[in-house]
């Protein structure tokens, strides 16, 4: 099949998926908004409910309206020539060579970035303003753009250098070289994420209650498991929503709460939460998660190896590679954007997997959970944390089965109960 017709066919297919999906879980919740789930009557209250499905609605057109304006970009770079444009802008500037092809592949990132930035305005100040979710000022928002973009930088920048050298020098197994740099990095950002990372962002403070302190030691004891310390993040200062979670691995583990966490929860339902948390660290979830990431990885850096050495692939997608004819060095850093753009589009349809698979990962951390502390207790905290973040009580059932990464709330609560 000829390579544009089966980038175009991925794109609509694409499409029509997503459009269709949002329109049933539109359609489930605009159906159910008047009525809380028996499961939740005595729980949640209807203005609560309301409260939820509104949001969901409303985070559901942004979601739309994202969709459009990525189409439109992907066929803009690839097909219409967006590519083609700035690669050959940039060539004339500073010539065929590593230094151009890292700049190249850093001004996509860039303008992909401008584009996307009014939609995750009118999301922030828009949306979550509105439903009383967003706690983050207008500085704020552009401090934490702007480290971002430093740290992107300067992480960042040295890794696609390597990556784009190693595709030049690395011979004829370069993809398996990439691959294990790859690997390198991520590990490395694993390691360094929550003592140097993260606090760039956020503070985080040593957990002061002495009550909950000496609870969560205890059950942490009982499940034979140790973490570096137990903290506290600011997360407040950005949103109403809450969450806790274990970071890092070996000695550098840490428990962190969101202070909006402690403020909702009660002591009986923060250990149950952490509880639900140790259960993922004892079935090896983030290990065997990571463990699948870097197969997969594997995989898309040999299929790279492969399609960076086929001149279909660039001229299938409208675009011109460097050099008179094909020569694939000099086409590097155009590969790569290319892969990019389309890995997405073949991925897609894995997504039921995944989400499937994470779904059976939080029953089982749920059922770890119940069986170090009283079930009521978890039930209680999901409850208040279902209200709280507004997540709507009544998703469409395909749509959760394709996106969901954790059971929708009355399928756990049942499980939990049974």
């Amino acid at each position: 099949m000829n390579m544009t017709l089966a980038f175009a066919i991925a794109l609509v297919l694409n499409l029509i998926v997503k459009i269709s999906l949002m329109t049933r879980q539109n359609k489930c919740v605009l159906t159910n908004r008047a009525q809380v789930p028996k499961a939740f009557e005595s729980t949640i209250t209807l203005v609560a409910h309301q409260k939820a499905a509104d949001y969901t609605l409303a985070k559901s057109k942004i979601a739309f309206w994202d969709l459009f304006l990525e189409t439109l970009v992907i066929v803009g770079w690839t097909l219409l020539g967006g590519i083609n444009w700035l690669n050959q802008a940039l060539v004339s500037w500073l010539g065929l060579g590593l230094i151009e092809e890292t700049v190249f592949i850093l001004a996509f990132v860039f303008i992909s970035g401008l584009i996307n930035l009014p939609l995750s305005w009118i999301q922030t100040f828009v949306v979550e303003e509105r439903f009383g979710f967003n706690k983050l000022t207008l500085k704020l928002w552009i401090t934490d753009m702007i480290k971002g973009v430093a740290l992107g930088l300067v992480l960042g920048v040295p890794l696609i250098a390597l990556i784009l050298w190693l595709m030049d020098a690395g011979g004829a197994n370069w993809w398996l070289k990439a691959w294990g740099a790859m690997v390198a990095f991520q590990l490395l950002m694993i390691w360094i994420a929550p003592t140097f990372l993260m606090p760039l962002f956020n503070k985080f403070t040593p957990l002061n209650d002495d009550t909950l302190k000496e609870r969560i030691a205890s059950l942490m004891e009982r499940s034979g498991f140790k973490a570096k310390g137990f903290f506290v993040m600011d997360g407040s200062k950005r949103s109403a929503h809450s969450n806790a979670f274990f970071t890092g691995f070996g000695n550098s583990k840490r428990v962190v709460f969101f202070d909006t966490l402690l403020e909702q929860l009660s002591a009986d339902e923060m250990e149950a939460v952490l509880a639900h948390e140790l259960g993922h660290f004892k079935h090896k979830h983030l290990l065997k998660m990571i463990a699948i990431n870097f197969c997969l990885s594997l995989l898309g850096f040999a299929i790279l190896g492969y399609l960076s050495q086929q001149a279909w692939f660039f001229t299938g997608m409208g675009i011109t590679p460097n050099f008179q004819g094909f020569t694939p060095s000099g086409n590097n850093a155009l590969a790569l954007i290319l892969f990019t753009l389309v890995t997405p589009l073949v991925t897609f349809m894995s997504t039921p997997i995944s989400s499937w698979r994470s779904r059976v990962q939080e029953f089982e951390a749920d059922a770890y959970a119940t069986s170090h502390t009283p079930a009521e207790h978890l039930e209680s905290a999901l409850t208040k944390l279902y209200k709280d973040n507004a997540s709507t009580l009544t998703p469409d059932p395909w749509y959760a089965a394709f996106y969901y990464s954790h059971p929708p709330a009355t399928e756990r609560l049942a499980r939990m109960r049974a």
